[in-house]
């Protein structure tokens, strides 16, 4: 069976790769056209990520960084499917979080804000998406902070993601940001997105319904993989 026809990028729909607001892409960004290059074998396969590795409490950042007492800020609850362009669910998908404390923080060695380390939280964890692509998180809430940009500028509060298949080479990184954050449409990184809609796309949205009683308010944060530009599996010849 033939293998169906790709999905092909729309270079309208992604950010620029340079764009004069956000300094950083001046001296980062290519200036020359894309070459696209067909998927080699490291592409296209890879090591398996062993779910045995996971740990109970790796999706709970409000848990697994403990050392004495809680972790200071609002605590939420993150959780959303992963979807193919087609809408077909995508189980076995690890997803990677890291974020910022309350303050506005990250714990690395070069996050020089003055805001304060919070001795509790560490800022990162992992989980596996079920049988019907569906995932958590419980934390809490990033604090926008300051960077380096026109002189200072703030990022809003937002959630780095990054989402495994079963090769290496299927990755992507992406951030999730919160409904009704007056930042986002003053942020020169989120603004290289040209289309509102696709901004939308990374709102995590209010989730009353699905809120830890006395204990977390709820986000909801979909994710939308491209459909049938899935990279190619051995068990799967003709095609996902």
């Amino acid at each position: 069976m033939a293998r169906p026809p790709l999905y092909q990028r729309d270079r309208a729909w992604h950010p620029q790769q340079h764009d004069a607001a956000y300094k950083s892409t001046v001296l980062r960004s290519p200036r020359r056209n894309f070459i696209s290059l067909p998927p080699g074998e490291g592409e296209l396969t890879g090591p398996v990520f062993g779910h045995e590795m996971l740990e109970e409490a790796d999706n709970d950042l409000i848990r697994n960084y403990i050392t004495e007492g809680e972790p200071i800020g609002e605590r939420i609850f993150v959780h959303g499917q992963v979807l193919d362009q087609n809408g077909k669910p995508q189980p076995g998908v690890l997803i990677e979080a890291w974020q910022a404390n309350a303050g506005g923080r990250y714990r690395h060695v070069i996050d020089s804000y003055v805001a304060p380390l919070d001795p509790n939280f560490g800022g990162c964890g992992r989980t596996v998406t079920d049988d019907e692509g569906r995932y958590w998180f419980r934390t809490i809430r990033p604090g926008p902070y300051p960077w380096r940009n026109n002189g200072c500028e703030w990022r809003p509060a937002h959630i780095h993601l990054s989402l495994f298949g079963h090769a290496f080479a299927q990755r992507l990184v992406t951030q999730l940001y919160f409904e009704g954050d007056p930042l986002i449409p003053l942020c020169p990184i989120v603004q290289t997105i040209k289309d509102p809609a696709a901004i939308d796309m990374l709102v995590a949205r209010l989730d009353l319904e699905n809120q830890v009683d006395f204990d977390a308010l709820a986000y909801r944060f979909d994710i939308v993989l491209r459909g049938q530009r899935s990279t190619f599996f051995e068990n799967k010849r003709e095609g996902n």
